[in-house]
């Protein structure tokens, strides 16, 4: 391993386009400038377990190569290790790349890791699993499920836009209690996504104005619709302020920043973690500050910590004395 330079995690059956051709492309870019230890994903053997395998043979740095998941995975494994990570989305939706504001083609995530800048981002752990993007309770999950490899091949990316519209017709309602350090809301909720960083087309996180994936936060967002109708203006509103990067301004959508957030609901609801179903609530999600270095393009503006509640159904928030947790 000393030869090498970086650990390439390459997945072989990731996207749409022709693997070996991206291979090729990924190797021509970057064997130049740096020795490459290239080693492929398996249906036995993912991207978390290569990664932790070539930092005990001493890599220096990663590089993943995938879809959403496969990126996701290796992220988690660098969590809190202070390595860079170098991103090369090959994905469906590549909602990872997005999400971090990286690019998305080969040839400029290639030049991005060749450029050797880099940034410190904020991780997460939720229920003691390393989170890089979010945690979606509800709707979100159950819209996840609905997205298989069959529909997503066929489809792309509209394969989670259908799975949505499909959800939306059979959404229902469930009580949520949101616990952070300085306060308890219980509200009647469709969704709630919690989020350290999350790509536009992840709509249901988009309350704020922009997931901040490097304040030391993570973003909640609640969506409350009370009818159908009211789900899919709801959904329409978070693209459209997603794309124009503005908060979320209707009365069934609220949002909240936190350093922790705890999550329970009745009755228990599906629970999606980084694109991939982990069980049922109840969630404890942290962020994790600066857990993550990535290789990027340029730094971006921070932005200041907002919170809207008020409209949501069935609303009610409690001080909490001394601003903590019940363990």
């Amino acid at each position: 391993m000393s030869r090498t330079d970086a650990c390439l995690i390459f997945n072989p059956v990731a996207g749409q386009s022709n693997p070996e051709q991206d291979l090729a492309q990924i190797r021509g870019i970057l064997e130049p400038e740096i020795n490459l230890d290239i080693r492929f994903t398996t249906e036995d053997k993912g991207a978390d377990e290569i990664a932790q395998e070539a930092i005990a043979q001493g890599a220096t740095k990663i590089i993943a190569s995938g879809g959403d998941g496969t990126l996701s995975t290796a992220a988690a494994a660098l969590v809190g290790k202070d390595m860079p990570l170098g991103i090369i989305s090959r994905g469906t939706a590549n909602a990872f790349a997005a999400a971090l504001e990286l690019p998305n083609t080969i040839e400029a995530a290639c030049q991005t890791i060749l450029g050797g800048a880099t940034r410190v981002v904020d991780a997460a752990r939720c229920n003691n699993l390393p989170m890089v993007l979010l945690a979606g309770i509800g709707f979100e999950a159950e819209t996840v499920k609905r997205a298989d490899r069959e529909a997503k091949n066929r489809f792309g990316i509209m394969a989670y836009v259908m799975a949505g519209l499909q959800e939306l017709r059979e959404m229902e309602s469930f009580e949520a209690e949101i616990e952070t350090e300085d306060k308890i809301i219980t509200v009647t909720a469709a969704a709630v996504t919690v989020a350290n960083a999350a790509p536009p087309t992840s709509i249901l996180a988009q309350g704020p104005a922009g997931v901040v994936f490097d304040d030391g936060l993570i973003d909640v967002t609640i969506i409350a619709p009370v009818s159908r109708a009211g789900a899919i203006a709801a959904s329409y509103h978070l693209l459209q302020t997603a794309l124009n990067e503005n908060a979320a301004q209707r009365e069934d959508i609220g949002y909240l920043r936190a350093k922790r957030v705890i999550v329970r609901t009745n009755p228990p609801q599906r629970v999606v973690l980084d694109g991939e179903l982990i069980g049922d609530t109840p969630i404890d999600v942290e962020c994790v500050p600066g857990g993550l270095t990535i290789f990027v393009p340029q730094e971006a503006a921070p932005l200041s910590p907002i919170e809207k509640l008020e409209g949501l159904p069935g609303l009610k928030v409690e001080s909490k004395p001394t601003p903590s947790f019940e363990e």
